[in-house]
């Protein structure tokens, strides 16, 4: 038999498909709110490659009561870079949405789409990585961390023990991990 070929199609997965089974024990609310927060996360991908195009182009937002726009002017304006991988091993690195470091102060935004509470925890770990790939002592610099969700700016500025604590983590599970890769 020759089968039908879908070129446009190989290498994806369809939203009902047989590797994604777990639809099957949805109910009709179930699969509406599945599907809606499959939209919502792509849309949050794409807002976030808009806002990287904005902050490399120095473009201005003019919608600065929104959360888009706060968070593209205040990159602008702050000088951070967009979309900055932090990296320290295979098992420990992340994208930064926006960081800048003059050598005495590390900035680091997070744009936030959705509407789940943002937790300052992952912004600890970006400054962790930073900290950690750029040999830079917690203790020697400010760190100003902000996350953009629903219309403000909530802005923290941990103290260089917490990111150290988190640094520690990061190298004890990396050890580990690094362990049960050789014995696997």
């Amino acid at each position: 038999m020759n089968f039908n070929r879908h070129f446009e199609l190989e290498g994806k997965h369809a939203f009902l498909s047989a590797s994604k089974y777990h639809w099957l024990n949805y109910d009709e609310q179930r699969l509406v709110d599945v599907f809606n927060n499959m939209k919502a996360k792509t849309r949050g991908t794409e807002l976030h490659q808009f806002a990287c195009d904005a902050i490399k182009h120095g473009i201005y937002l003019q919608n600065t009561d929104e959360t888009l726009g706060l968070y593209v002017n205040d990159c602008i304006d702050d000088g951070l870079s967009p979309e900055v991988v932090l990296y320290y091993s295979p098992y420990a690195f992340g994208t930064a949405d926006g960081i800048s470091f003059d050598g005495r102060l590390l900035r680091i935004y997070d744009l936030k789409t959705g509407k789940t509470t943002a937790s300052m925890k992952q912004l600890k770990i970006y400054a962790a990585l930073f900290c950690l790939e750029y040999n830079v002592n917690p203790n020697e610099i400010s760190i100003h961390l902000r996350i953009y969700q629903n219309g403000e700016a909530l802005i923290y500025e941990p103290e260089s023990d917490e990111i150290w604590d988190v640094m520690d983590r990061i190298i004890a599970f990396d050890h580990i991990l690094r362990n049960v890769e050789m014995e696997g």
